[in-house]
């Protein structure tokens, strides 16, 4: 089996997949992100997952980094729109320790107000750094004037007015909340007995008390298209243009993942490379992207260039939408993106700790895993009409926004 699962009774689920190597990939997905935030706590899961290593009953911040630190392992976490995970890369014979500690930074943290407040500080650092950065920057704004007045509007980072008023109590009152277990998975890649992992995690987790969720997020509706301009006083001019997208669980998600791939994927050889930048050479940095969401999603065109070639540039991408909307891909067009496709998913599978997340958030938003074959089977049922009808329905002019640093 490629797959290994088991449920503990308070809802926290459990995924492993069996790898023969001395390194292992330990993480925990909670379904919680940014966008499962009040208005009066925007900030507050990103600030958690700073807060999460201050301290808990029996480990102060110090012990918390050096607990795998001392046996060459590495502790991290990342917060997203909709989700918070911790993580772990150890030697193969740390699981213990590694699920021991999760269980302790998940339901144990004491969060002392004077680590609250240093890393407040730390935090409010890292969003003026963030501001300094108009190529990332931009990606925020978009999102805000796409989703404008949904909770998924709001960037991750918080701001300094919220983060000034957060404290013990209203940490605790957000994970109580918001910290469902059965919105947990634990995921696991390595070289370890799946009935060993399935003992380990029962001792750790399985006492801990069911806080089970029941409602489901506010979800997105009301999209108006909009134009924005924003004067940055930046050498290059910034831009992207796009729209709302499908969501996790809609039919033509994959189809918009390989539109997404041809137009401005990462390969050298997208649509949008060899003509903004290998063409004409106007950008250095030019990508499209498209970002799933629970109940909606957000698909995009970004390209950073020189001021004075800022309309060139977009008129040349607005070039480019056209061909996907009105030329159907030839039958070694088609070929060729789908095999560049589900050779990105194959590499990406070999880096074991992103495999490790990816079936951890698999299991979370589906309820299962497909296997590659499963993938590359749905990408070749792909067609070519099926990608120039979502190229319509996405890249619609009249449903296009559109953000400019200029």
């Amino acid at each position: 089996m490629e797959y290994q699962y088991y449920e503990l009774s308070n809802g926290i689920r459990l995924i492993h997949k069996y790898i023969p190597a001395k390194v292992a990939h330990c993480g925990v997905i909670i379904n919680t992100g940014t966008r499962d935030e009040k208005p009066d706590e925007h900030g507050m899961a990103h600030f958690i997952e700073h807060v999460i290593f201050k301290g808990t009953g029996k480990r102060k911040a110090y012990h918390i980094i050096n607990r795998l630190e001392d046996v060459g392992g590495e502790l991290n976490a990342y917060t997203t729109k909709e989700e918070t995970c911790i993580y772990a890369d150890f030697l193969n014979n740390y699981y213990e320790r590694t699920l021991e500690l999760f269980s302790d930074l998940l339901f144990n943290s004491t969060f002392p107000e004077k680590e609250l407040n240093k890393e407040k500080e730390v935090i409010i650092d890292e969003i003026n750094s963030y501001k300094d950065t108009p190529s990332e920057l931009i990606f925020d704004d978009f999102e805000e004037l796409i989703f404008d007045g949904h909770p998924i509007a709001r960037n991750i980072l918080g701001t300094k007015r919220n983060l000034k008023k957060f404290n013990k109590t209203s940490v605790l009152n957000f994970i109580e909340n918001n910290y469902h277990t059965n919105q947990m998975v634990i995921c696991s890649v390595g070289n370890i007995d799946f009935k060993k992992i399935t003992i380990l995690t029962e001792k750790y987790f399985g006492s801990i008390v069911p806080n089970i969720r029941i409602n489901g997020r506010f979800e997105f509706s009301g999209y108006m298209p909009a134009e924005k301009k924003v004067k940055k006083s930046t050498y290059q001019a910034h831009c992207i243009i796009g729209d709302t997208a499908y969501n996790y669980k809609h039919k033509n998600r994959r189809a918009l993942v390989l539109l997404n791939n041809i137009l401005g994927g990462p390969g050298m050889n997208s649509r949008l490379n060899l003509s903004l930048r290998e063409k004409y050479g106007y950008a250095y940095n030019i990508e499209s992207f498209y970002t799933p969401y629970t109940d909606t999603g957000i698909v995009g065109i970004y390209f950073g260039t020189d001021k004075i070639n800022r309309e060139k540039s977009l008129s040349i991408v607005i070039k480019e939408l056209e061909k996907v909307k009105t030329q159907k891909l030839g039958k070694l067009q088609l070929h060729k993106a789908k095999r560049q496709l589900i050779g990105q998913i194959a590499i990406a599978s070999e880096n074991y700790s992103h495999l490790m997340i990816t079936i951890g958030r698999s299991l979370m938003i589906f309820n299962k895993v497909e296997s590659l074959e499963e993938i590359n089977k749905k990408i070749e049922q792909i067609t070519a009409e099926q990608i120039m009808e979502v190229a319509n329905e996405i890249f619609n002019k009249n449903s296009l926004s559109l953000l400019t640093y200029i």
